[in-house]
């Protein structure tokens, strides 16, 4: 669903009062807009199909997948596994190659998903006594799944 933006209603004109924002008369292009929409839900699908992967990788080296996309306040982990005991946070990065996927992982990511996994670990039987580790798994164009165990941690 597309919400469409009316620059001329309530909202624009507070909006406008407070930030030095000008609006185009007619929207966006229809066009732009549609290529930009299958653009995205190519992007969203590739990554969902990328996700299914790396969760098949996991299961068949014996994991067990606890949560997928599961929401934090702060963050969204894509991948939750069962290894034993051991809670196994995964964050799936989808790209043309794995240079460009370890590439689009930044800091700040890194330290929303370990907050978020911190916030999953208070609700287990173990709290933050949990043994866990974040692994970062890339699939490339071809669908190659390379994973990095422990691939951030408290350092970052």
């Amino acid at each position: 669903m597309t919400a469409w933006f009316d620059p001329r209603g309530a909202i624009a004109a507070h909006v406008q009062g407070c930030l030095p924002l000008t609006f185009p008369a007619d929207g966006p292009s229809p066009q732009v807009s549609r290529n930009r929409q299958s653009r995205g839900r190519t992007a969203y699908l590739s990554g969902l199909a990328a996700e299914d992967s790396v969760a098949r990788d996991y299961t068949s080296r014996g994991l067990t997948v606890l949560a997928r996309r599961w929401r934090g306040s702060c963050a969204e982990i894509d991948l939750i596994l069962a290894d034993g005991d051991a809670v196994i946070f995964v964050e799936v990065k989808k790209s043309r190659s794995f240079d460009a996927a370890i590439l689009s992982l930044g800091p700040a990511q890194r330290r929303r998903i370990m907050s978020a996994a911190s916030e999953f670990l208070g609700e287990r039987a173990a709290g933050q006594l949990t043994p866990a580790r974040l692994d970062l798994a890339m699939v490339n164009d071809q669908g190659a799944i390379s994973i990095l165990e422990n691939a951030f941690g408290e350092g970052d």
